[in-house]
């Protein structure tokens, strides 16, 4: 279908820019995927992707969470089609409960998205005035830097083009073209936090700090992301370095003392994943016993290189190295608690992590010199 001539207003020629220098720095001209709601913000991204990128095919994701979800997913297939989509498509799914609704809807989304993409990137329509709001909402959790660096414009295969657009903005776009937007009944639920970070925090900043407080957090993200890139390349580096090759053994790296008393109590981050049962593994010990795996076998990192490096490289390096084995959830205080196996040894306990399984779970345990993950035995498993 040929697109249809959009109108020279101010907001459609913002979009368009916003969608012209992300293809310039990130896509190229290739066929594109955008994830579509039927909202001003991505019926807006539709329409300027139509004319900015290559075949555009909108899918709409109905988590039939509400009644008629049904109906608002074939009208907004229609308006893609109408905006000059190869084509749109309705992916329905089931949305589970684990984390609450709203993250499991996410899930369930972004799986969809994932399963007919096709090896195409895909397009997302979050802004200007979403960005802020994360930054918030990871300022108010304390995680540390990564979690007010806020969402990138890439992170393969999810693009990003209106970062820098208002939502105000993308509204008008619809006006201008005569489009009616779905607005998400969930989106006006204060009993969502990110609702009221966005129609009570964000314009209280507004008011007492003066108009562009959305932008400063916004571009705070921007530089806390750039300063991000650099420290995970140089943790890289250390991780790189501290890798112990599979089936070195582990006596060589010197540390066989037996723990001491006080390495005989838990030592645990609070509110940690896995925390009941059992004693933990202690340096020295026979820590591999009824792991089922020989130690040589298992990933690990060198502790004298670990402690070569400033904390924060360590527990970056520390949290790729968990990463690639698999463990998510992990938290700052994880984090602390494993760099204090490196930084300050006092014959303490290994790290109860996310992940394992129903009869085991994950510890990270310093022994041999070497930090390594163990699947220790869960004593109330049945």
């Amino acid at each position: 279908m040929t697109a249809p001539k959009l109108p020279e207003t101010p907001a459609v020629l913002v979009v368009r820019r916003a969608m012209r220098e992300w293809v310039l720095a990130h896509g190229g001209q290739g066929p594109v995927v955008v994830a579509l709601s039927g909202g001003a913000d991505s019926l807006a991204l539709v329409a300027a992707a139509v004319v900015e990128t290559g075949p555009v095919t909108a899918v709409v994701v109905d988590h039939r969470l509400q009644d008629g979800s049904a109906e608002v997913a074939r009208r907004a297939a229609d308006q893609a089609l109408a905006l000059g989509c190869a084509r749109a498509r309705i992916v329905a799914v089931e949305v589970g409960r684990a984390g609450g609704m709203e993250a499991a809807a996410r899930t369930a989304r972004y799986a969809a998205l994932e399963s007919v993409r096709d090896g195409r990137p895909v397009l997302l329509g979050h802004t200007l005035d979403d960005q802020a709001e994360t930054v918030l909402l990871g300022l108010a959790r304390g995680s540390g830097g990564r979690s007010i660096q806020g969402m990138a414009a890439w992170n393969e295969p999810w693009g990003r083009p209106l970062l820098g657009v208002r939502r105000a903005q993308t509204e008008q776009v619809c006006a201008d073209l005569g489009i009616e937007a779905w607005r998400d009944p969930h989106n006006d639920d204060p009993a969502y936090t990110r609702v009221r970070v966005r129609n009570e925090v964000l314009p209280l900043l507004e008011d007492v700090l003066g108009r562009g407080a959305a932008q400063a957090l916004a571009r705070t993200a921007d530089q806390l992301r750039a300063d991000g890139a650099v420290l995970d390349d140089l943790a890289r580096e250390l991780l790189n370095t501290a890798r112990v090759p599979v089936g070195r053994p582990r006596a060589v790296l010197g540390e066989t003392r037996p723990p001491t008393a006080e390495g005989l109590s838990s030592a645990r981050p609070a509110g940690g994943v896995g925390e009941t049962g059992g004693p933990m593994i202690h340096e020295g010990a026979e820590a591999g016993a009824g792991s089922g795996a020989d130690d040589t076998d298992r990933p690990a990192l060198a502790i004298e290189i670990l402690a070569t490096a400033p904390a924060a490289l360590r527990r970056r390096a520390v949290r790729a190295w968990l990463t690639e084995q698999g463990v998510g959830g992990l938290m700052n205080t994880h984090l602390q608690a494993i760099d204090e196996l490196v930084s300050n040894w006092r014959g303490q306990g290994g790290v109860a992590i996310g992940g394992g399984s129903r009869a085991h779970r994950l510890v990270v345990v310093r022994e041999h010199g070497t930090l390594t993950v163990r699947a220790q035995p869960r004593f109330d498993a049945t």
